[in-house]
């Protein structure tokens, strides 16, 4: 008899559509905050600093956020998060109606913003396994995963659409109020599939609770090839940060252009998530994985050295399909890979890894541009993504010879 569909899990809707609005309304914001600043500035190295005061807080943050989840109510924690997210929506929008012309009160509040990311992330990667059954996790990641995709269509394009009309006032108050509408949904989401919580005696202090999380990585070269891999491939190789230069100088397509190249991406996500939300694969994951990221490489190759929108889309649609396979391999390994007790803390050092090869990612692109111009940085990144792909595959064997999901587990430790 079969499974039925992922959609149909009580609670696993409400949660697909409270990430929408939130993931939407962080989609809107990158945007309109990327524009603003790059407006008021016209600096490369004004981007990077929007990167680097959102990350900071993350690495700051690292220790509690994966204690606190691991050892208190996941829901709640996100919820306080998504609360702290609507509040900075709120005070960007002050800012932008009080007409302020320097970038410093913004860095401030994407300050504070990076302090709900901290915690929302790792707590929203520990809850999904809570939801929905072992057993259907690899298709309600890549659900999860297609949903959020689907979000940052919609978002940029709006994003852009809605400050060339109205001004970053009235699409930070979007932002608001998608903020909010996240916090009504969550608390219908129940959670099913939660393990009783542990706590040993020897891992009786949030440090020692927490190095035991990072000796687990350590220990097991699937977890920690898997999270390394993304870091290193979209810290260096990825592009989205100089979006906004691309249109502005090179494609000169204005703030909705800005939008639909980032949309771009999210629509070979979403496509390809689509499909596998339907039709899940459980053959060779590992070669595959690899495979993907030598793709995105690719299309990001051709993005920097096309100066044809069309063209530009077109990459940027195939990095994102591309993206999307890795991110559904990557994200059910690491879940698989991880007790329930520990995925607080293991989430924690993932979601640093992908903070670090976004916002990071960010600050490496915006200073790059401003050495080596902007297609230069572009195509120097690309070049490096093909690199750690072939590295890693190299370096990391279990990971590259790993066929079925079901064979990445916690005993994988040490081999």
């Amino acid at each position: 008899m079969s499974q039925p569909s992922i959609y149909r899990y009580p609670g696993f809707l409400a949660f697909l559509v409270s990430r929408v609005a939130t993931v939407g309304a962080m989609q809107i914001q990158a945007v309109v905050v990327a524009w603003q600043v790059y407006d008021m500035t016209r600096d490369p190295m004004s981007l990077a600093y929007v990167g680097l005061a959102q990350f900071l807080p993350m690495v700051l943050l690292l220790v509690p956020a994966g204690d606190l989840i691991d050892r208190f109510d996941r829901k709640l924690i996100l919820g306080l998060s998504w609360a702290v997210g609507a509040l900075c929506s709120g005070l960007l929008a002050w800012l932008a109606f009080g007409g302020a012309e320097t970038p410093l009160g913004i860095y401030g509040v994407l300050v504070l913003f990076g302090c709900s990311r901290a915690f929302a992330s790792p707590a929203l990667q520990s809850l999904l396994p809570q939801i929905v059954p072992r057993e259907r996790l690899a298709p309600a990641i890549a659900a999860n995963v297609m949903i959020m995709r689907s979000a940052t269509i919609l978002g940029p394009l709006l994003g852009g659409v809605l400050y060339a009309w109205q001004g970053g006032g009235v699409t930070y108050s979007v932002c608001l109020a998608s903020f909010l509408l996240g916090l009504v949904l969550l608390p219908r989401v129940p959670v099913r599939f939660a393990e009783p919580r542990t706590t040993s005696v020897a891992e009786s202090n949030p440090l020692t609770r927490f190095a035991a999380g990072i000796a687990f990585i350590r220990r097991s070269p699937i977890v920690l090839g898997t999270i390394s891999l993304d870091l290193f491939a979209v810290l260096l190789g990825g592009v989205v940060a100089l979006l906004p230069i691309y249109a502005h100088e090179v494609l000169q397509v204005g703030p909705a252009g800005l939008g639909a190249l980032r949309s771009a991406m999210a629509i070979g996500e979403v496509g390809v998530g689509l499909y596998l939300s339907v039709r899940p694969f459980d053959r060779n994951v590992g070669p595959v994985m690899f495979i993907a990221v030598a793709l995105f490489g690719i299309a990001n190759l051709v993005f920097s050295l096309s100066s044809l929108f069309w063209l530009s889309c077109l990459a940027l649609m195939v990095a994102g399909g591309a993206d999307m396979v890795s991110m559904y391999i990557r994200g059910t390994l690491v879940q698989l890979s991880t007790p329930d007790y520990m995925r607080g803390r293991v989430n924690a050092v993932n979601m640093l890894f992908i903070g670090s090869s976004n916002e990071l990612g960010e600050f490496r692109a915006g200073t790059s541009a401003a050495w080596f111009g902007v297609v230069g940085a572009a195509v120097g990144g690309s070049l490096c993504t093909l690199a750690v792909a072939g590295l890693w595959a190299w370096k990391f064997r279990p990971l590259r010879v790993l066929n079925r999901f079901s064979e990445a587990s916690v005993s994988d430790m040490g081999k």
